[in-house]
């Protein structure tokens, strides 16, 4: 019996490389897709029955490229969309580049990604795409003029796909990540920080991974992540 196969699109040494981990101990098939393979070939080669593929999320002809590839590994049972860009300032500071790319990795890869998995998903009449999402979503902060307006589509986007693709056994759900990911280079920015102010990758992917296996009866669309001692 073949394994099934998920996807992880943004693959990084946080959220991205826990994703895949999580997937591939439950006897996944994988295909990792981030804008540079330097770190997603090194992780396939360890986690073995895994694949990595050069895609720019934001680039609707890349991301056609790149899954023109996975389906040669068979039919995508899950999508794991963790790419994100985030340019930082106001509406004085950014720039209408940042504010476009910003816009093109959160929500169009988003669109065109889930576009290259809906159809074989419906004809199988399941399916799971997951997003990870961002508190800034819900509300524009005023250094956040570029990417909480980013996030916001992609949020809405989620509503919209979760609700047009139930009935047909899809699964959309959303992770918000309300918190500071706790990698090398957020730690070395908070020093001081405890252990326990940080949202750990490896939580926010068995997040993940449990809502693939929620019962259709009761599924959930939107899931908070945060630490215990975030403010909220």
């Amino acid at each position: 019996m073949s394994k099934p196969l998920a996807v992880v699109v943004g693959i990084g040494p946080g959220n991205g490389e826990a994703l895949a981990r999580r997937f591939s101990k439950a006897g996944y098939q994988l295909a990792l897709l981030s804008r540079s393979t330097d770190l997603s070939s090194k992780l396939a080669a360890e986690l073995g029955d895994a694949r990595a593929i050069a895609c720019d999320a934001g680039d609707p002809a890349s991301v056609e490229r790149a899954f023109e590839e996975v389906r040669t590994l068979g039919t995508v049972e899950t999508l794991l969309y963790n790419a994100g860009s985030g340019a930082w300032g106001s509406v004085e500071d950014i720039t209408p580049q940042e504010f476009e790319n910003n816009w093109r990795v959160n929500a169009l890869g988003t669109l065109t990604s889930a576009q290259q998995v809906v159809g074989p998903m419906k004809a199988a009449g399941k399916g799971n795409i997951v997003l990870i999402g961002a508190t800034a979503s819900r509300r524009g902060a005023a250094g956040t003029a570029a990417f909480a307006p980013a996030k916001a589509a992609q949020r809405s986007l989620a509503e919209s796909m979760a609700k047009h693709l139930g009935p047909a056994g899809i699964h959309v759900a959303l992770i918000i990540i309300d918190g500071v990911v706790d990698l090398p280079r957020t730690r070395k920015r908070m020093p001081d920080k405890p252990s326990d102010f940080f949202v750990k990758p490896d939580a926010v992917a068995e997040t993940a991974f449990q809502l693939t296996r929620q019962d259709r009866s009761a599924w959930s669309f939107e899931v908070e992540a945060r630490p215990f001692g975030e403010k909220w």
